[in-house]
Parts: structure tokens; C-alpha cells; sequence
């Protein structure tokens, strides 16, 4: 059985809404497979969600939802690192099964942009196959990433440079290519 768990987290981008999967095989005194989400020796909470406030498509607190802030200690730690420069990756399991396989694909994507560097949608169409009018399906999907920071989405910009489209709005992807160092393009 799996129980969703959330928690909230102060950051320069407003707070933060953590949602993950813990499920019962994978209690507080058990390691589960691929690390933990939260520290503490527990091993079973997977990072599902990580919304801003008023993102278009952001992750809602539902009934039945359990607040455990310690299950997400060690992502709270990674993100605080993150946001004061001290950090320029993430290192946290995530849901499985989320998405469609054409948006996997293209989160995978989202994973290999380097820190401080940019690519346009039409690169990123180009490394899953999909260029041409695949350029507007590659930017839904990654409008769709329910993982904001942790899976990099604010590192795709519009081929002229221009900053295009972002669920958390474009201050905020804005802010967060400032704080990577300018965003210098990345040739493919």
C-alpha cells in the first residue's frame, strides 16, 4: 500500500509544496531501494511533486494526504543548498510510473542540461526524435513536469534566447536561471 505524504518548504521562489509516495514496505525503519527522499533512515518516501505557489498544473493538498515534514529532510537540505549556490544538482529517488513515455523521454532530457546552461525546445525535440511540429508536443510535456527545480525545465528557452513559457511562471524561471549564472546557451 502506498500513502501519499507532503510537506511545505521556505524558499526564494515561494513555498514549496513537496509531495511523495511512502509505501508501507518501505517504513521509517526500513532502506529502501534507491536512498531515502527524506534522511533519517527511512527509505521509502519517493518525490512525486514539487509545485510553486500558482503554478498552472501544481500539485493541491487532497483529503487523506499525511503532512510528514521529516520525510523530505533530505530534499528541504538539497534544496537549501541549491537556492544558496552551494549545490548544482539534485540527488533524490522520484515516483516511477509518472507521466507518459513521450514525456519521460523528454524529462530525461531535462536531466542532462547542465547547471548554468540552456538549450532550446527545438534541441531537446531533436534528442527524442520529435522535431518539426514535435516542438509543441516536447514543450507540453515539459510544461508537465511535476518536478520543478529537481528536474531542470527552467533551463529550456526559446531558440532566439527569449525566455518562453514556464508552469511557475517567468519571473520565477527567470530567478532561477540568474542564480545558475546567466544560463550561457548549450550547443547540442
Amino acid at each position: 500500500m502506498t500513502t501519499t505524504v507532503y510537506a511545505r518548504v521556505e524558499s526564494p521562489l515561494g513555498e514549496l509544496l513537496l509531495v511523495g509516495e511512502e509505501s508501507a514496505a518501505d517504513g521509517p525503519d526500513t532502506a529502501g531501494a534507491g536512498g531515502a527522499a527524506g534522511g533519517g533512515g527511512a527509505g521509502g518516501v519517493r518525490l512525486r511533486s514539487l509545485s510553486v505557489p500558482g503554478q498552472k498544473g501544481g500539485a493541491v493538498v487532497q483529503d487523506g494526504w499525511r503532512y510528514v515534514p521529516e520525510a523530505f529532510t533530505e530534499v528541504a537540505r538539497q534544496l537549501e543548498a541549491y537556492f544558496a549556490g552551494r549545490s548544482t544538482r539534485f540527488d533524490v529517488p522520484v515516483a516511477e510510473g509518472l507521466g507518459t513515455e513521450f514525456q519521460r523521454r523528454v524529462w530525461a532530457v531535462l536531466e542532462s542540461i547542465p547547471y548554468g546552461s540552456t538549450v532550446s525546445y527545438g534541441e531537446v525535440a531533436a534528442q527524442v526524435g520529435a522535431s518539426g511540429a514535435g516542438v509543441r508536443a516536447v514543450g507540453t510535456a515539459i510544461g508537465r513536469n511535476p518536478l520543478l527545480v529537481v528536474r531542470p525545465c527552467h533551463r529550456v528557452i526559446g531558440a532566439d534566447g527569449a525566455l518562453r513559457g514556464y508552469a511557475g511562471g517567468l519571473e520565477r524561471k527567470k530567478l532561477l536561471l540568474g542564480l545558475e549564472g546567466g544560463a550561457e546557451r548549450s550547443e547540442p
